[in-house]
C-alpha cells in the first residue's frame, strides 16, 4: 500500500508519538502570521492566535496521522478546517462594514462543490497519497471556507447570512448521511488501517458520516444563534429590498 499523507497509518500504541514534520505545514502557519502581520485586525489577536494554533494542530499533531487510519478522524480534521479555522481566520481580517456581498449563492455553491468532490472516493485516495494534492484539497477547503465566513460576516442581511449558514448545514448533514447509510465502506485507502482501533472500515465511514451530520453542524448553528442575538437583539433594521 502506498503510503499516505502524514506518515504512515498509527495503532493506539503510536499515536502519541505520531507528530508531523513536513515543512508544507509550518510554511502555511508562516505565511498566515506574515499576512495577519500586514493586513490582520489588531483587535482580534485572540482569534487569529486560535485560528493558527488550530492549523498547526491540523497539520503536525497527531491528529493528522491518525487521519491515514480513520476516515472518521478525516470528517474531524476536515469538519475543524472549515467550520473552526475558517471563521477564526475569516473574524481576524477587515471586512467592509455592511452591504450586500455579490455572488453569495455561488460561493455557498462553490464551497459546497469542494467539500463533495474532495470526499468523492477516487479523488479522496488520489489526494491523501500525494503531497501536491493533499495540499491543494487541503487549501481549497479552508480557502472557500475562508471566504464563506467572511461573506456571512460581512452581510447586514440577517436573513441572507442565516441563509447561507443552514444551506452549509444541509449540505454537508446530507453528505454525512449517505455516508452514514452506505452499504458498503467507499475509500479502499482505509480498508486496512482501521482494525487497530477496534473498527471495521464500514463502522468508521459511518462514524464519519454521524461527524459530518450532527458535531459539523454545531459550529454554524452556534454562529446562527449569534449574529441573531446580536443583531435581531440589538434591533438592527433589515435593508429594504429594492
Amino acid at each position: 500500500m502506498d503510503e499516505i499523507y502524514c506518515g504512515p497509518a498509527p495503532t493506539p500504541a503510536t499515536l502519541p508519538a505520531s507528530w508531523n514534520t513536513d515543512a508544507a505545514a509550518a510554511v502555511l502557519c508562516l505565511l498566515l502570521i506574515a499576512l495577519y502581520a500586514m493586513r490582520g485586525e489588531r483587535d482580534r489577536r485572540a482569534a487569529f492566535a486560535l485560528a493558527v494554533l488550530l492549523v498547526a494542530a491540523l497539520f503536525m499533531s497527531p491528529l493528522c496521522a491518525l487521519t491515514a487510519a480513520l476516515f472518521s478522524a478525516r470528517a474531524v480534521h476536515h469538519v475543524l478546517l472549515v467550520a473552526v479555522a475558517a471563521p477564526l481566520l475569516a473574524a481576524s481580517f477587515p471586512t467592509r462594514s455592511g452591504g450586500r456581498p455579490r455572488g453569495l449563492a455561488l460561493l455557498v455553491a462553490l464551497h459546497g462543490l469542494v467539500f463533495w468532490a474532495w470526499h468523492a472516493p477516487a479523488l479522496y485516495d488520489a489526494a491523501i497519497r500525494s503531497p501536491g494534492l493533499y495540499w491543494l484539497m487541503q487549501l481549497s477547503l479552508l480557502g472557500t471556507g475562508v471566504l464563506l465566513w467572511r461573506a456571512v460576516l460581512r452581510d447586514t442581511r440577517t436573513g441572507a447570512a442565516l441563509l447561507v449558514l443552514l444551506a452549509t448545514v444541509v449540505q454537508m448533514g446530507f453528505l454525512g448521511a449517505l455516508l452514514t447509510f452506505a452499504r458498503e465502506p467507499l475509500y479502499q485507502a482505509h480498508f486496512l488501517t482501521t482494525a487497530a482501533f477496534g473498527l471495521d472500515p464500514r463502522q468508521d465511514q459511518q462514524l464519519a458520516g454521524l461527524v459530518m451530520w450532527v458535531p459539523a453542524a454545531l459550529p454554524y448553528l452556534a454562529a446562527a444563534l449569534y449574529l441573531a442575538f446580536v443583531r435581531l437583539g440589538a434591533g438592527t433594521a433589515e435593508p429594504r429590498a429594492g
